[in-house]
């Protein structure tokens, strides 16, 4: 077994975790793709007219990782659960948690936007064909070259009201504020593009909108993973690493999510 007090331990460790989170957005991109399925086919469909071998599998692949991860949550030490865990809010405390919320990724926008910088010539090629010029002309980037944003300060209020599975802000890729994609790591055409769909969504909904959306999804769920915004994300995120050169545009694809009232 490992030991933080090793030296040696602790680099694999760390690159031990640096491949779990590699593995869960994988597989968040596989949730998602799933999720398009269930939406637009049903079991019966599937398994009548799908190509067997396929099936098969996918069938196989998810049950083997569901026995793999399952065994490694029965290891896992549970954390005591706080007297308000499990809590909901009332209406008017939703409304509150969400102007807390708007106002923390307005404050984070200003103190971004104003620091970063444009994209440069070569990423705006590369994202041409999934974004308007005005989104790729508009948007600012900031990479903190090792720095981290922390989480917001009314974290401890919310894990105190038993809402434990917070997005965890200082381990995450990158950061939208609105118009300013902010990166905890190196910047990646993967992770821009993820900021930069975020940026999108921003501005067809407007901040005020996003916001409530992705309050009430994270309270439907109680996981940052399956809010309705971020699996979208996610999802055209995996269309564009699977065929970066098949150009489609985002803004379009927004838009139909809104239509569609699946945010």
């Amino acid at each position: 077994m490992f030991s933080w007090e090793d030296p040696d331990d602790r680099v694999a460790i760390v690159q031990m975790n640096a491949d779990l989170r590699h593995a869960q957005l994988e597989l968040l991109s596989a949730q998602c793709a799933t999720h398009q399925l269930r939406l637009r086919f049903t079991t019966e469909d599937l398994a009548r007219y799908g190509q067997p071998e396929a099936l098969r599998k996918a069938i196989g692949a998810a049950s083997g990782l569901y026995d793999y991860y399952t065994s490694i949550e029965k290891l896992i030490p549970r954390e005591p659960a706080g007297p308000h865990a499990g809590a909901t809010l009332s209406e008017e405390e939703v409304v509150r948690a969400t102007a807390r919320v708007l106002d923390y990724l307005r404050e984070q926008r200003s103190r971004y936007y104003a620091t970063g910088e444009p994209l440069s010539v070569e990423y705006k090629a590369i994202m041409r064909p999934f974004f308007s010029p005005g989104i790729l002309e508009r948007v600012r980037i900031a990479e903190l070259n090792g720095d981290r944003i922390p989480n917001p300060p009314f974290y401890s209020e919310a894990k105190a009201l038993g809402f434990l599975n917070l997005p965890p802000i200082p381990h995450m890729a990158s950061l939208t504020f609105i118009d300013a994609v902010v990166f905890n790591e190196k910047i990646t055409e993967r992770a821009l593009f993820h900021g930069l769909v975020h940026a999108v969504q921003f501005q067809i909904l407007g901040p005020a909108r996003y916001t409530c959306a992705f309050v009430d999804g994270f309270l439907r769920t109680n996981s940052h993973f399956t809010v309705p915004l971020e699996a979208h994300t996610f999802a055209l995120e995996s269309k564009f690493v699977q065929h970066p050169a098949e150009g489609f545009s985002v803004e379009d694809e927004v838009r139909t999510w809104v239509r569609e009232r699946r945010y």
